[in-house]
Parts: C-alpha cells; structure tokens; sequence
C-alpha cells in the first residue's frame, strides 16, 4: 500500500509533519509544564516541548500517544488537539508543520525514573526558560484552550490524583486561573453538580478536623451531560 501511494503526486514537494505535546501536571498548588532538553539539531541542548515526526504510516493522534507513553510510561494519558502550526520559517531544519496537543498529566502517577532518562523536567509556568522554535506560543494557545475549558467541563479532574479533597480541587483552578476564589461559593457550587463521591476518609495534614476526600463520579456525570445539563464550574 506503502508503495501505491507514493507513486501519486511526484511533482510536489515534500514536507515533514511533526507533533509537539504540551504537558501540564499539577503538583503542591501549582501548575507545571514537562520540557526536555532538545537532543538533535537544530537547537540542541535548548529547552523543547516533548514531540517527535509523525511516521509515515502513522496517525497523528498515535504518534502523540507514543511520545506521552516513551516519555511519562503511561498509556491513559489525557489529550486533544490545540493547533496546527505551519509558518513556512518555524524550523529552521527543514519544512515543517507541528500539530501541537496539549495533555494532562497526574503527577503522582507518571514514572518519574523514565522521564528523567529522557531529560525531561517539570517547570512551574511563571520560571519557564527560553523555549525553541514556536513553543512559547504552544504553550499560550494552549493553557487557553484550557482555560476556556476548564470553565465549562470537569477537565480539571484529569490533573488530580484518584482521590482529593475540595481545597485541593480549588487549588487546582486557582493555578489555572490564577485568580483567587471564595471556599464558601466554590464548595457549594461543585457540590451542587452532583459528580462528586464523598469517601469515608480525611486528610488531616492540614488540619486536625481534615477534609473529606472526593473521587469524580465519572458515571453521573456523562448522564448529566447526555441529558443537556450546563455545567460552568467559573
């Protein structure tokens, strides 16, 4: 089939199409974005979002999903399409287009031991250094994107950990948002969604009196969803 289809369209010229991963995690009330050092030329040693060529026979969603598994070593990772980018001078090795995604990572969960291999480090957002090519604006289009999200859906859900307590949920939108909120109007407003499941169990290192620990009802909520309930978590 290979050699089928590169029989057609001879007297075009060629051009490479890469995906570049814009990595979130949320970890002790902030949040961070994974960069690597770049290990090829152009540009090697500077500070890169984790992305890879998509290979010839290929899908672009699959080669993001590869490169989120070679560099965290989980399989389930969150993620979406954000933007095309193809601004014929982006790279200056060769013509290239990137299909960016933007994917959300459970700190807790990732194997930190492979992502070291790779030189890859978590960087809070206010302390990114200098990214190469057009990853600087990835990363704007892209916190965005979640941002315009994060308003409407549960999206938040996929930076946390199985189980969590209110004040963390809040913590998480916080860093989102950058924004402070009230715990009162929060609290009662997440609640009334119904999508939460409260656990017989606290975290108590903040207080003696503790939180109770929630997990996101991932059943409820898509009934709620089917049956045209607006959410808006903002």
């Amino acid at each position: 089939m290979t050699n089928n289809r590169e029989s057609y369209y001879t007297d075009v010229d060629k051009m490479h199409v890469a995906t570049d991963c814009i990595v979130f995690g949320f970890h002790q009330e902030e949040l961070k974005l994974l960069i690597f050092n770049r290990r090829v030329e152009p540009h090697k040693g500077a500070w890169s979002l984790i992305g890879s060529f998509v290979k010839l026979n290929e899908d672009v969603a699959h080669a993001a999903r590869r490169v989120l598994h070679d560099i965290t070593g989980l399989d389930n990772v969150f993620f979406e399409q954000s933007k095309t980018y193809g601004q014929a001078s982006r790279d200056m090795g060769a013509r290239c287009i990137s299909v960016a995604q933007f994917a959300l990572i459970r700190i807790d969960e990732y194997d930190e031991e492979l992502t070291e291999k790779h030189g890859a480090f978590w960087y809070r957002l206010e302390e990114l250094p200098e990214l190469v090519l057009d990853h600087h604006q990835m990363v704007i289009d892209a916190l965005d994107i979640l941002r315009r999200k994060a308003k409407h859906q549960p999206i938040g859900f996929e930076l946390l950990p199985a189980k969590f307590t209110i004040p963390q949920l809040q913590s998480l939108y916080e860093a989102i948002f950058l924004r402070k909120l009230d715990p009162g109007n929060f609290r009662k407003k997440v609640l009334s969604f119904k999508i939460l499941k409260r656990l017989n169990e606290k975290d108590r290192s903040s207080s003696k009196r503790g939180a109770f620990y929630y997990t996101f009802d991932h059943e409820n909520y898509e009934k709620l969803l089917k049956s045209g309930y607006n959410f808006e978590f903002l």
